[in-house]
């Protein structure tokens, strides 16, 4: 279908470019930016006044709970809420049940997901069998079936030859690994920053270094083996000055943060909130900043959600016990709008985070808008304001640190590959 979007103010980082131009579509690609192709003909025309026409968003962590657990959410409802989001293209971490440790279900899951004609989605697969830490999974096989990375999710791997090995033989090949720092005996039983908060309330507390020593050793075994690291979800101060000095050092390692951790902190527990109950655990306001400044310098590459639906009945139990995660995928563009407003940077140097950068980060051509690249798009309204609510949630899981709080930006309409997959009714 040939698509006319105009009159819309177009932000694509990746090309350096803010203005009011027109794009034209033609066969789910970019035909042209500012003056339509010759012989163009629109079969629809967007009319995109008042908003703004960016790349699709692209998120590193977005749990879709299929297969295995369908009670929290589907691939259906998350699908839907992704696209709500602006995003146009998602990677799943491999802790399913089963999880992602054999071609059949990577291919299973792909399959099911292009039939549903939503966001793309790139599937990271286990590193290890059953992601028990102890055997290396086939990798070649899975990256055949169309995965982009391995990684433990949030299940630890203690034995560090096993890593080594695995970094040994992903740095032979190219592929990547993605870990998320954290030790899982300084961890095991904690379910909040080792802090002021949870010292007062009584909580189980997790301590920085539980992060810096995971990150520590990562980091040395990448530097050993040359593989391509992905630190995720890093939450500390001392863990960003680890990620610096490390790229400093010029090793090959990138890292993201989650939009929760960019604006709460461990004050936000308040009277035991179990939608605060997240992994890695909220920090100190401190860590906080350094999250942002981290974003700031560059030593952070993306920003994702580490979206993570849960159902009603494993989230409104007190603090301890709740189940770890939130909902996140529909609430990234706004929460990003408004730290770009809070630390005063461009719309561009924010839609970096969550477009190009990450599309880096996946070894994607994505995340921009040239001539002749898929035709995925995110138009939103940067000024629209809503509440957060369960009821304005697709997402199957209505869990948010978020719930009741007015945002600001609210997606128009959703393009993946040329065809309209959302459009808002408001």
């Amino acid at each position: 279908m040939n698509i006319h979007v105009k009159n819309g103010r177009l932000i694509d980082p990746g090309n350096d470019i803010d203005a009011l131009l027109d794009v034209f579509i033609a066969d789910g690609r970019i035909a042209a930016i500012g003056k339509a192709p010759a012989g163009f003909v629109a079969e629809e025309v967007i009319d995109a006044a008042g908003l703004i026409v960016a790349p699709g968003l692209i998120e590193l962590a977005a749990r879709l709970r299929e297969p295995g657990f369908e009670y929290m959410a589907t691939l259906e409802s998350e699908m839907d809420a992704a696209v709500a989001g602006g995003i146009t293209s998602l990677a799943c971490p491999p802790d399913t049940d089963p999880p992602l440790d054999e071609p059949g279900l990577v291919e299973m899951l792909k399959h099911r997901a292009k039939n549903l004609h939503q966001a793309k989605l790139y599937p990271v697969a286990a590193l290890t069998a059953a992601l028990r830490g102890k055997e290396l999974t086939e990798m070649a096989e899975l990256v055949e079936a169309g995965c982009i990375a391995f990684s433990q999710a949030d299940e630890p791997l203690t034995d560090t030859r096993v890593l080594y090995r695995a970094m040994q033989y992903a740095a032979t090949f190219g592929f990547s690994v993605w870990l998320r720092p954290q030790d899982s005996f300084l961890a095991k039983d904690g379910v909040a920053h080792d802090g002021e908060v949870a010292t007062r309330c009584g909580l189980p507390a997790i301590p920085v270094c539980a992060e810096t020593i995971a990150l520590a050793t990562m980091l040395s075994l990448a530097r050993e083996t040359g593989a391509k690291l992905h630190v995720c979800r890093v939450s500390s101060a001392a863990g960003v000055d680890m990620v610096r000095e490390a790229k400093r050092q010029g090793l090959y390692v990138t890292c993201d943060v989650s939009i929760n951790h960019v604006h709460l902190s461990e004050m936000d527990i308040g009277y035991f909130d179990p939608n605060c109950r997240l992994n890695p655990p909220l920090r100190s306001l401190r860590d906080r900043a350094a999250l942002r400044a981290g974003l700031l310098d560059g030593t952070i590459d993306a920003i994702c959600t580490n979206h993570a639906p849960v159902d009603e009945d494993a989230k409104q139990l007190p603090f301890a016990e709740a189940e770890s995660g939130a909902t996140g995928v529909e609430l990234l563009l706004p929460l990003l709008l408004k730290w770009a407003q809070q630390e005063k940077i461009s719309l561009s140097d924010a839609l970096a985070r969550v477009t190009m950068h990450p599309a880096r980060v996946l070894g994607l051509d994505a995340g921009h808008l040239s001539a002749g690249a898929a035709a995925d798009i995110c138009i939103f309204d940067a000024e629209a304001c809503w509440r957060v609510e369960p009821s304005t949630l697709k997402s199957q899981g209505k869990n948010t640190p978020f719930i009741g709080q007015e945002i600001q930006g609210r997606v128009r309409y959703t393009l993946v590959e040329g065809h309209i997959v959302y459009q808002s009714q408001d």
